[in-house]
């Protein structure tokens, strides 16, 4: 009987013989195996490897690398504003081969994003994503050209969230917030790459790796969320990103428990300096100032601070409900536009 069973068994896995070669190769894959496999078969023509042509001394040229993003039919790419940096134009290669120029369409250093356009092309656009919603320990796949390698693709999770690095353009410097970090192997190259979620829509622009040697350590992305697409669509329309400047150092600080009870939040921004002679300072913010409120927004983190100082506060009086020595009082400061 066991014997029988045994061939009865083997019997039936032979029927896989009879299936469609779609239908073995399916079966084939584990759960994970076909999530990470059905990403790249939607994102891999939309993601390409941009050589880069850059002006160096005695007007000679040297080449840099890295990937990019298609995210609409007609010829825009999504990148890192590092790839293209200094840059003056280059080319763009897709997987199946094709190779088209490649002008810059803008860049914004201090968000660490640009856009460039593939001329006479039409791309198979990409799906942008939220990374909202992403949640630690979320399969992410990266597609990109690390080393030079067109189309490479590595896979792992969303390690942490929350991060920020510096970017900094001339005597500016800003932290970009709320950056992922994933251990999907990252390696130079990858930069301006696709990090994608199991869905196949774009979550983040993969743009540095952090630890010792190359490859080594976990990798960081730029969020595709509210205030990226807005930079996005600014880079398209105008070729640069306005912001507004009020000149304050700061960081999150508990609200008081009275003042938190009060207000029903945990949190605002504590102004640690004010630059003198900046908006902040003609506006009469002090050190040790507790805002909660930027024209009736609740503020609690720089991020939130950042996202509202962009181009329609440039020139314009804001109301800055601040907490100084045991009161609330408002301040109207006139932002002025962050040097480029």
């Amino acid at each position: 009987m066991t014997d029988l069973r045994f061939l009865e068994a083997v019997a039936g896995g032979d029927q896989l013989g009879d299936a469609s070669p779609a239908a073995r190769d399916d079966e084939a894959l584990d759960a994970y195996s076909r999530v990470v496999t059905r990403v790249v078969e939607h994102l891999l023509p939309s993601v390409a490897s941009l050589r880069v042509w850059k002006r160096t001394r005695g007007e000679r040229r040297a080449e840099g690398s890295g990937s990019g993003v298609a995210i609409t039919e007609n010829g825009f790419v999504l990148t890192s504003a590092h790839v293209v940096h200094g840059s003056d134009g280059g080319s763009a290669t897709f997987v199946d081969g094709e190779e088209v120029g490649l002008e810059v369409v803008g860049a914004d250093p201090l968000s660490d994003m640009a856009v460039v356009r593939a001329t006479g092309a039409d791309l198979t656009p990409a799906r942008l994503g939220d990374a909202s919603g992403l949640r630690v320990g979320q399969l992410v796949v990266a597609i990109g050209n690390p080393l030079g390698f067109n189309g490479s693709v590595t896979a792992g999770v969303v390690s942490a969230l929350g991060r920020s690095f510096p970017t900094r353009s001339g005597s500016v410097t800003r932290v970009v917030e709320n950056v992922i970090q994933t251990d999907a192997a990252l390696h130079p190259g990858n930069s301006g790459g696709a990090l994608a979620d199991a869905s196949a829509r774009v979550v983040g622009i993969n743009t540095a790796v952090v630890g010792p040697g190359i490859g080594q350590g976990l990798g960081l992305a730029v969020p595709i969320n509210t205030a990226t697409r807005r930079i996005i669509a600014a880079l398209i329309t105008e070729g640069r990103v306005r912001r507004a400047y009020l000149g304050i150092a700061g960081g999150p600080r508990p609200l008081p428990p009275r003042l938190a009870e009060q207000t029903g939040r945990d949190s605002g921004i504590e102004v640690v300096e004010v630059v003198e002679g900046s908006p902040a300072h003609r506006g009469g913010l002090r050190s040790e100032d507790l805002i909660l409120q930027i024209d009736g927004s609740d503020v609690g983190t720089m991020d939130d601070l950042q996202r509202l100082m962009d181009a329609r506060s440039i020139d314009r009086a804001t109301a800055m409900t601040i907490y100084r020595g045991g009161r609330t009082i408002t301040l109207d400061v006139t932002p002025t536009e962050l040097p480029g």
